[in-house]
C-alpha cells in the first residue's frame, strides 16, 4: 500500500514541479519576454481548462487507466519537449503537458480514495499525497537552476522521464477501476474547456473579449448541467461542504499566487534581490509544503477537518499582514514561513473534505473541480493583485490579500457546519 500511495504522490509531484522548474531557465528558453509568459502560462492555461474534464474521464473510463494515460503522456511530451526546435513548438508541447497533468490529479485522487475507504486513513494518505508533492514546489526553481547550468534548459523536461517511470513501477499495484459507461456530456465538457480557458486568457492578456466568451461559455455550462450524465452532477452539490470547499481552494490559491507574484516583484524591484537570491528567499514559504501536510493529514484524521482549514486561513493572512507591516528582511523570514505552515494547514484538509463529501463513485470529478477551482483562483489572485498594485504600495496590495484570506477562513468555517446551523 505504502507502494502505491508513493507513486500516486510522485504523479502528483510531476505536476507541481513541471510548474515551477521552468521559471529559472526561461531567460535560457527565449529573449523574448512574451515568449517566456506563454511558455509558462501555456502550461497552466490548459491545466485548470482540463481538470475538470480530466475528473469525469477518470470516473467513466476508470482512475487507473487515465493515471496511466497521464503518466505515460507526461513521460513522452516532456522528452518531446526536450528535442523542441523552436519557441511555438514548445509552448505547443507545453499547452499538452497542461492536459497531461490535468489527468494525473484526479485520477490519483480517486485511486488513494478507494485504497483507502476509512476517512481516518484517507486523510493521512492524502497528507502524504501533499506533502510529496510539495517537494516539487521546493525542488523546482533549485533543480531547474541547476540543470540548466551544467546541462543547458533541454535537461530539465528530461528530468521528467524517470521520475514518470518510477511513479508507473510503484502505482501497477493500483487495483483496476470500474469504467462507467453513460452518456457523454458533450456541451458541458467543452464550455466547461472554454470558460477556463478563456478566463484564465482574459486574466493574462487583459482582454475584455474573452471574459466576454468565458462569462457566456460558464452561462452555457451551468445550464447543461440539469441532467443525470452532468459533467458536474447536481447530486455533488447536496453537501455544502463541497460548494464551499471549492470556493475555499480559489481562495487559497488566490492568495498564494497573488502573494507570491507581489512579493516576487517587491523582493527584485524594491529590495534589488537577483533572480536566485529571491528564489531563496521564497524557501521559508515551500519548505513547509514539503513536510507539514503529513502533520495535517494525521491531524485531521484525529480532530476532523475544520480546525486545521480555519487555523491554515488564519494564519495565512497573518503571514500576509506581517510582510505587508515591515518590510525587515528578517521579519519576512518569519511571514513567510507563517503563510508556507497556513497553505499546508488549509488545503489538505479542503482535500479531505471536499472528497469526503462526494459520493464514492463521483471523487474522480470531485479532486479535479477542487484542483480546476484552485487554479481559477490562482490565476484571479495574480490579475487582481497585479492591478492593484498598478495602482497602489505593495502593503496595500498585501493587506487585501489577507482580507481574501480571512473571508476563507469564514467560508470553510460554514462549510464544516451542520447543516441545521446555516453561517449568515
Amino acid at each position: 500500500m505504502a507502494r502505491l500511495l508513493i507513486g500516486l504522490s510522485l504523479g502528483y509531484f510531476l505536476v507541481m514541479l513541471d510548474t515551477t522548474i521552468v521559471t529559472v531557465a526561461l531567460p535560457a528558453l527565449s529573449p523574448s519576454l512574451p515568449a517566456q509568459q506563454w511558455i509558462s502560462n501555456g502550461y497552466t492555461l490548459t491545466f485548470a481548462a482540463f481538470l475538470l474534464t480530466a475528473g469525469a474521464w477518470s470516473d467513466r473510463f476508470g482512475a487507473r487507466r487515465v493515471f496511466a494515460a497521464g503518466l505515460l503522456s507526461f513521460a513522452v511530451l516532456s522528452g518531446l519537449s526536450a528535442l523542441a526546435f523552436s519557441t511555438p513548438l514548445l509552448i505547443a508541447l507545453r499547452a499538452l503537458l497542461g492536459v497531461a497533468g490535468a489527468l494525473l490529479v484526479p485520477s490519483s485522487l480517486a485511486l488513494i480514495a478507494a485504497a483507502y475507504p476509512v476517512p481516518a486513513a484517507r486523510a493521512k494518505a492524502m497528507g502524504v499525497w501533499a506533502a510529496v508533492s510539495g517537494t516539487g514546489l521546493v525542488a523546482g526553481p533549485l533543480l531547474g537552476g541547476l540543470l540548466t547550468e551544467a546541462f543547458g534548459w533541454r535537461a530539465i523536461f528530461l528530468a521528467n522521464v524517470p521520475v514518470a517511470a518510477v511513479a508507473w513501477a510503484l502505482a501497477r499495484s493500483a487495483p483496476p477501476s470500474p469504467a462507467r459507461p453513460g452518456r457523454i456530456d458533450v456541451v458541458g465538457r467543452l464550455s466547461a474547456v472554454v470558460a477556463l480557458s478563456t478566463l484564465t486568457y482574459a486574466l493574462i492578456e487583459r482582454s475584455w473579449g474573452a471574459l466576454l466568451l468565458s462569462a457566456a461559455a460558464a452561462a452555457v455550462f451551468v445550464r447543461s448541467q440539469r441532467h443525470p450524465a452532468a459533467i458536474l452532477p447536481a447530486r455533488l452539490f447536496r453537501d455544502r461542504a463541497f460548494p464551499l470547499g471549492l470556493a475555499a481552494g480559489a481562495i487559497v490559491n488566490f492568495g498564494l499566487s497573488g502573494v507570491l507574484f507581489v512579493l516576487s516583484l517587491y523582493f527584485q524591484e524594491s529590495r534589488g534581490y537577483p533572480p536566485s537570491a529571491t528564489g531563496l528567499a521564497f524557501l521559508p514559504l515551500t519548505i513547509p509544503t514539503a513536510f507539514n501536510p503529513i502533520f495535517t493529514g494525521r491531524l485531521v484524521a484525529r480532530i476532523g477537518p475544520r480546525i486545521p482549514a480555519v487555523t491554515g486561513f488564519v494564519v495565512m493572512a497573518g503571514g500576509t499582514l506581517l510582510q505587508a507591516a515591515s518590510a525587515s528582511a528578517a521579519l519576512s523570514v518569519v511571514a513567510l514561513a507563517l503563510l508556507g505552515f497556513g497553505v499546508s494547514l488549509a488545503i489538505p484538509s479542503l482535500l479531505a473534505s471536499v472528497v469526503a463529501a462526494a459520493p464514492p463513485e463521483l471523487t474522480g470529478i470531485a479532486g479535479g473541480a477542487l484542483n480546476a477551482s484552485r487554479q481559477t483562483g490562482a490565476a484571479l489572485g495574480v490579475a487582481i493583485l497585479g492591478a492593484l498594485l498598478a495602482h497602489a504600495t505593495t502593503s496595500i496590495a498585501l493587506v487585501a490579500a489577507a482580507g481574501v484570506l480571512l473571508a476563507g477562513a469564514v467560508t470553510v468555517s460554514c462549510s464544516f457546519m451542520k447543516q441545521e446551523t446555516p453561517c449568515r
